[in-house]
């Protein structure tokens, strides 16, 4: 059956082998990244940008427009355009750095990601390239300005006006394995006829200039239609193409530009570029290097569309061309049939549509991430060490990544981030399950996971902690993989739980400084979420007792909980892990309403809300009476669990019953343990009755946070009452921002101070899902509050999605919401079609904010379309 196929390819191409052994595993952006980062100070974003990139050999991997490579990244495929007016080929996508951003780094380009199959057997990207030379120096220049104005962006500079742009489609296909079809159809959207250069790439990383045990490959020309590979690595392969010039060089540094020092090398990695920009003998003549293209053009009649054709193959053939055309139909449609099985038929085409973009863009975010911090930090054996005076990731000289990681953005966020993962994994279960778990044990691992038991967070500082939410996702992950094939994987849940021990331990021994269950963690992803840096506490201040951090670890605990329990149904060894988890969650959640010498509770009962508390030098807390989503989070720790499966394990048993006698403090505190609904499940909650119904009426009052559009990061009533915090001459305050952010805390290129956050708002609505589960419809709430309106949870859950959705659908100006209102070119055709996948979105208009392809985790709007029950 035709439907099979795709699901076929997909059983077969575990762990990034077979089907999907080539795939869309390019980075958008090397350049910038710690990883390539040599400066003597660290300087990340200046030592390698963006107009040094096309002379730059890098060391950890590669970049490029749509690119397509092998697991390993030893050999890449990628279009590079010219308009005949650029000053340079458009090789990579341009952006601002850090600090030429006025909210932080951006990309400056328009682009797609439409389809993916599973397997990459097809795929689908759009670039749309304007014919006028692209406005690099305006882009810089108009951004130079303060933090409270908009974003200069590439519409802005009237670059498309009377649609005097390229639609540049690329498309993939795969024969078989080792057979990749490549076509890239561009359209001419203007007023008049344009010539377009569109110059396939085939090059190796350079993967020999830094190990001995590998010799330098070769690519040369076979015939005036076809390259050859050759590598110790991966054989050789044949590199079919349709006419055009084939011009070489090699990925070797143009050190004369870099360093003002002779090269290595006659042809260097900017060669190509020089030889078609500036006519230069930069290319050589005997057709042969490590980097390889071929020069296409075509000048196009308004309105038509020209289309380029290469195949990269294992194998000689003798007519590439014969069935490329109908092996691109084959694979659109297995997608398709996919994707039709994927979508539960009771969405709209509008809401299947959004199902598909989603996972798509979701699949493109695959990335090979490379990295050996030992080798980073003191050069490879043999070779001089590298200078550098900040020694950044010091304690992390294990750490040896060389995988295929879902980034969360692969131009803006070009990085591995553990929190970020933990719900890529999450939606990946629902499209390709091996790959979902393998996501979330990789950085489990030895070569991964630090020795004491931290996660890795990101490489701009693999110490920082994000909040603990990867044994929520493992959790999901195996409910979701057991639900959907009827069996449970005990060597995923397993495996994940003995290293999740270890970093429970780690969490326990370093973020709960007094020994008392109540967590501190820092910033924990929310950046700037805290009326000061959490990070850094002011002169005076000994510590902050979080609330999110003491919630998200009694959210770790109830999810371990739940872990020691499914294990103990296969062992009942894990009957000692269940019991030491749920004492845990008890001892958490007591401690949130009892510390410090007044016994003072992160629950303040007047105003109904939890808070975070900070202890002076002295020994006192005082609250930090600031409403955001620090006292929603620990709505998060609730977990149902049937009584079946207590039945068979009499050591909890006794240790739960002596607990009951002797702490009913504990047991009272926390959840109704001794209550189980009419279809035998235990609530476990720290949020139960009335702090249930209190925390609801906050979170669901539109002039605190509830938006149109989902639920806000900081409640509105800050936006006339801004909180303010004054200590030892030193004023601090924090105010409603439902947009940008003013502050340049943490690179300011996020806010927490009032926009809408898909991970979040995705953990309230499964949260309150599961509230229902317990309460069932006999429990209602207004909705909104103070409406009169009374839903069940179920039903409200529903209707916070749909809120959210709103975000995705089209308002009254044929735009979808998120687009910017001021941009009319939003609703006009060729424009209109295509998702974006902001990073966050405005509190109040739903706009998309920050980086804009991150359907890392903004991809949990597919869970949210295939959960929705109505």
């Amino acid at each position: 059956m035709l439907e099979k196929v795709e699901k076929e390819r997909l059983y077969r191409s575990n762990n990034n082998k077979n089907w999907k052994k080539w795939g869309p595993y390019l980075s958008d952006r090397q350049w910038g990244t710690v990883r390539e980062d040599y400066s003597p100070n660290g300087n990340t974003w200046n030592y390698i940008n963006h107009d040094l990139a096309r002379s730059y050999a890098y060391r950890w991997g590669e970049e490029g427009i749509a690119g397509f490579c092998d697991s390993d990244q030893i050999l890449c495929l990628a279009p590079a355009f010219w308009n005949g007016k650029d000053s340079i080929l458009k090789e990579r996508l341009f952006g601002l750095t850090n600090g030429e951003g006025n909210h932080g780094e951006d990309v400056k380009e328009l682009y797609f990601h439409l389809d993916s199959s599973p397997t990459h057997s097809y795929c689908k990207f759009l670039y749309k390239y304007p014919q006028q030379a692209f406005p690099y120096l305006d882009l810089v220049d108009k951004n130079k300005k303060d933090r409270l104005s908009p974003e200069y962006e590439l519409m802005d500079t009237g670059i498309f006006k009377d649609n005097r742009y390229f639609d540049c489609y690329i498309e993939y296909a795969k024969d078989e394995i080792n057979d990749i079809l490549m076509k890239v159809t561009v359209h001419n959207r203007g007023p008049e006829a344009a010539t377009i250069h569109v110059l396939p790439h085939l090059w190796f990383r350079n993967f020999w200039k830094h190990n001995p045990r590998f010799t330098r490959p070769e690519i040369v020309s076979l015939s005036p239609n076809c390259l050859q590979t050759n590598s110790a690595r991966n054989g050789s392969f044949y590199f079919y193409h349709e006419g055009g010039e084939q011009l070489f060089c090699d990925n070797e540094t143009n050190n004369q530009r870099m360093y003002n020092r002779p090269n290595d090398m006659p042809f260097v990695k900017d060669g190509i570029n020089n030889y078609v920009i500036h006519k230069e003998q930069t290319v050589n003549t005997k057709k042969q290097g490590t980097k390889a293209a071929v020069w296409l053009k075509e000048t196009i009649q308004p309105g038509a569309s020209a289309t380029f054709k290469v195949r990269l193959s294992k194998y000689q053939l003798e007519n590439p061309w014969t069935k490329f055309d109908e092996i691109f139909d084959k694979r659109l449609a297995d997608t398709d049939q996919y994707y039709e099985e994927l979508s539960p038929k009771k969405l709209s085409t509008e809401h299947q549509s959004l199902l598909r973009s989603t996972v798509s863009g979701l699949l493109w975010t695959k990335q090979f991430y490379y990295l050996d911090v030992f080798k980073w930090l003191f050069g490879e054996p043999g070779e001089t060490p590298p200078q550098r005076s900040h020694q950044r990731n010091y304690d992390w000289q294990h750490l040896t990544c060389r995988n295929i990681i879902s980034m969360p953005d692969k131009w803006e966020y070009p990085w591995f981030a553990a929190w970020d993962l933990a719900f890529h994994a999450a939606t990946f279960i629902h499209v390709d399950p091996d790959f979902a778990k393998q996501q979330l044990l990789v950085v489990l691992r030895e070569y991964y996971m630090h020795p004491n038991g931290q996660i890795p967070a990101y490489e701009w500082n693999f110490s920082d902690v994000n909040p603990p939410v990867h044994a929520w996702s493992v959790w999901y992950v195996y409910e979701a993989d057991k639900k959907k094939t009827g069996k449970p994987d005990w060597d995923f849940l397993e495996r994940a739980f003995q290293k999740l021990l270890m970093n429970f331990t780690w969490w326990v021994n370093q973020k709960d400084a007094n020994g008392t269950d109540i967590f501190e963690g820092g910033f924990l992803g929310l950046d700037n979420i805290g009326v000061f840096d959490r990070n850094h506490m002011p002169p005076g201040i000994k510590k902050l007792q979080q609330a999110d951090a003491t919630s998200w670890m009694a959210m770790y605990a109830i999810n371990m909980l739940h872990m020691s329990l499914e294990l103990a149904q296969h062992n009942q060894a894990y009957e000692e892990s269940a019991a030491k988890f749920f004492r845990h969650f008890l001892n958490i959640g007591w401690a949130m309403h009892h510390m410090g010498k007044k016994d003072i509770s992160l629950w303040d009962e007047d105003d109904a809300f939890y808070y975070d508390a900070i202890q002076f030098e002295n020994g006192a807390s005082q609250r930090l009476k600031i409403r955001s989503l620090v006292g929603i989070i620990p709505l998060l720790a609730v977990e149902i669990i049937h009584g079946s499966v207590f039945k068979n394990l009499p050591q909890f048993n006794t240790r739960l019953e002596v607990i009951r006698l002797t702490r009913p403090d504990l047991t009272r505190i926390i959840s109704g343990i001794d209550n189980k609904n009419k279809d035998g499940n235990y609530l476990f909650a720290i949020m139960i009755d009335d702090r249930l119904e209190s925390l609801l009426k906050r979170l669901l009052d539109e002039a605190e946070f509830l938006s149109d559009y989902g639920i806000r990061s900081l409640s509105r009533c800050h936006k006339d009452k801004p909180y303010e915090f004054g200590y030892q001459g030193n004023n601090y305050s924090i105010q409603y921002e439902p947009g940008e952010s003013s502050s340049s805390m943490f690179g300011g290129n996020s806010n927490w101070r009032g926009p809408i956050w898909l991970p979040l708002n995705y953990l309230i609505i499964n949260s309150i899902r599961k509230y229902h589960t317990y309460y069932g419809d006999s429990y209602h709430f207004e909705f909104p509050a103070g409406s009169g309106n009374m839903l069940s949870l179920k039903h409200i859950a529903n209707a916070l999605t749909k809120r959210i959705l709103k975000i995705f659908e089209r308002n009254e100006g044929g735009q979808f919401q998120y687009h910017a209102s001021d941009q009319p070119l939003w609703s006009k055709e060729n424009f209109k079609e295509h998702h974006l996948f902001y990073e966050f979105f405005h509190g109040d208009t739903g706009q998309g904010l920050g980086a804009s392809h991150q359907t890392g985790w903004t991809a949990l709007i597919a869970n949210l379309l295939l959960e929705m029950d109505e």
